[in-house]
């Protein structure tokens, strides 16, 4: 092994090396014939462990699925030893990003994309499928990233690096989800008392935790109260009508006591951040609110506190998104005898039933559940709404695969082990929303303010418990999350049960319109965005009058992911322009 104050360098035979990004929470052990690399913190068979405890166990690998079920945690872990190839890891939902780069003559792995591009022995060049794929998701998803040949680990998977056999991805969590309860009471009081003691498992440090006043975050921040003294919470809000949810975030830390700090975020702060914010990011990345998370966990990390625990995940583990319900209804379509579906649509959905006022909702409702799931959840999403070609220009759409999107949505969706659209969606969105979206907000905002995050909600051992729930005990019609309001019935206060469910974003669309250096920053970059050819010029502008008129919101978030990504290019990529 060669040591350098970033890289360690590990042989793996004659012909190739290992080059693995040091980090903070990075830990290794190695000896003559083996070595393993750890990022983050891992349970074994549900204790606390270490990497020398699990260099132990991993020396007697023989098969590595077998291993993973003992393992829980936030983690990323390589191992390799004579006899075993390379093999990656992370945990079930993938809380640890993971990036890898491949060679004729070494592989290269870091928590950092930006590590990798910065090695003196690498070349990476800008993927235009990557760039597509972010206009539609408006993040990059798992295995691709923004460089060609590089790609980032996708959760609950292995990729094995076997000269012989050549690199190939194992599948090592698909829990089965079960359809049946015998006592939801019981299992009511299981899971608060599993939440507990997941949140008792992140609890160490100089900690405090996020509240949104949702029930995630609310949850979260009760068990911590619970378990510790002095618990510490954080919000932020908007002086915009629609955007600002303090008064819900008050009502948890009254009700559990907690030592609550508000910041109202004014969108000066975010005109002298955002460039920063944008940039940071190891890819070009365009959840707004990822704004709001950093200067949460600025606020926080000001007033003392290292770790902050955040609540993401109870609406993918127990049915809280809204779709998950709105589909449940399309899905009432596809369960009606073929000749009544067939009748129903040529009857309602044709170009007259679309003109008529008292047809047309219904016209509407069968031409998307005639879509099958996954695909219809992209119902409105730009690239469909507008059409690939009004958006890409025709020599960038030659270069990419435009069905790529719906065709990862569908292997993922395929991936459940459930025929019940719900679990399907929900482990869909363990994937998408989480892992390749929100995760990444929440943790690499955390970084850039200088805390680190957890996220108890994700702990293996709820996520586990939660496929014990049936669908239609966690959704039963359309009441959302209605198996976790019952759980959480006499513990949380009843006002943030009975809470409709809001959003997290930032006021982008209209802050632009009232504060002109943010509209100079956006103007500025949109202009220099439309030299490099990756959308039409005209969709820039058709976007900024539209905004400058009566879609505030829609077409806001259209124009942040396209400055986003500018912002991104002039730091990383200034000179890109698709040839």
């Amino acid at each position: 092994m060669q040591e350098s104050s970033m890289w360690l360098t590990f042989p793996i035979n004659e012909q190739k090396v290992v080059h693995i990004c040091k980090h903070q929470q990075f830990h290794s052990k190695s000896d003559d014939s083996a070595a393993l690399c750890l990022s983050g913190y891992v349970f074994l068979d549900g204790v606390a462990t270490d990497v020398n405890e699990l260099f132990m166990v991993m020396t007697k690998l023989t098969d590595v699925a077998s291993i993973y079920q003992r393992l829980s945690g936030q983690f990323w872990m390589l191992y390799f030893d004579q006899q075993q190839a390379p093999i990656l890891f992370n945990d079930q939902m993938g809380t640890k990003n993971c990036y890898y780069h491949e060679s004729d003559s070494a592989l290269y792995f870091s928590s950092n994309l930006k590590d990798i591009k910065s090695h003196e022995d690498t070349q990476l060049k800008i993927n235009n499928q990557a760039l597509y794929n972010y206009i539609y998701f408006h993040c990059i998803p798992s295995p691709t990233s923004i460089y060609e040949n590089t790609f980032k680990l996708e959760p609950g998977k292995a990729v094995i690096f076997d000269s012989v056999a050549g690199t190939h991805t194992q599948l090592l969590y698909s829990p089965m989800f079960a359809s049946s309860l015998n006592n939801p009471e019981e299992a009511q009081r299981d899971c608060l008392e599993i939440i507990e003691e997941c949140v008792k498992n992140a609890e160490f440090g100089n900690i405090g935790a996020f509240l949104s006043g949702g029930l995630d975050s609310s949850t979260v921040a009760g068990m911590l109260a619970k378990t510790s003294e002095h618990a510490k919470t954080f919000s932020i809000g908007f002086k915009v009508d629609g955007y600002d949810e303090t008064e819900y975030a008050l009502i948890t830390a009254n009700h559990f006591g907690t030592e609550h700090e508000v910041l109202y975020l004014e969108p000066q702060e975010v005109v002298e951040e955002f460039v920063n914010v944008a940039q940071y990011f190891d890819e070009p990345f365009g959840n707004s609110s990822a704004m709001a998370a950093f200067f949460c966990a600025k606020f926080a990390k000001n007033k003392g506190v290292d770790v902050l625990l955040a609540g993401d995940g109870g609406d993918e583990l127990f049915a809280g998104n809204e779709r998950y319900a709105k589909q449940k209804v399309f899905e009432m379509y596809n369960k009606l005898p073929a000749p009544v579906g067939s009748l129903l649509n040529v009857t309602v959905n044709n170009s007259l039933g679309r003109k008529i006022p008292i047809i047309k909702k219904g016209a509407s409702y069968l031409q998307q559940a005639r879509v099958p799931l996954p695909g219809r959840l992209q119902t409105h999403n730009f690239v469909n709404q507008m059409g690939a070609e009004r958006i890409f220009p025709k020599k960038f759409l030659d270069t990419v695969e435009q069905q790529a999107p719906i065709q990862q949505l569908n292997q993922r969706f395929d991936e459940c082990k459930s025929s019940h659209p719900v679990d399907q969606m929900l482990y869909l969105d363990w994937k998408n929303t989480l892992a390749d979206n929100d995760l990444v907000k929440v943790t690499k905002m955390c970084e850039l303010a200088g805390v680190e995050v957890r996220f108890p909600l994700l702990d293996k051992k709820l996520i586990d418990f939660s496929c014990k729930i049936p669908a239609d005990i966690k959704l039963p019609g359309g009441e959302l999350r209605d198996f976790y309001k019952k759980t959480c019935k006499g513990f949380l206060a009843d006002e943030t049960l009975s809470k409709s469910k809001h959003g997290f974003g930032l006021p982008f669309g209209v802050w632009m319109k009232e504060n002109q250096q943010l509209k100079d920053i956006t103007i500025d970059a949109l202009n220099r965005f439309k030299l490099r050819d990756i959308v039409n010029s005209s969709l820039i502008d058709q976007a900024l009058d539209a905004h400058n008129s009566v879609h505030t919101g829609y077409y806001g978030e259209l124009i942040w992911i396209m400055v986003v990504l500018e912002l991104w290019l002039q730091k990383e990529e200034p000179e890109f322009k698709v040839g």
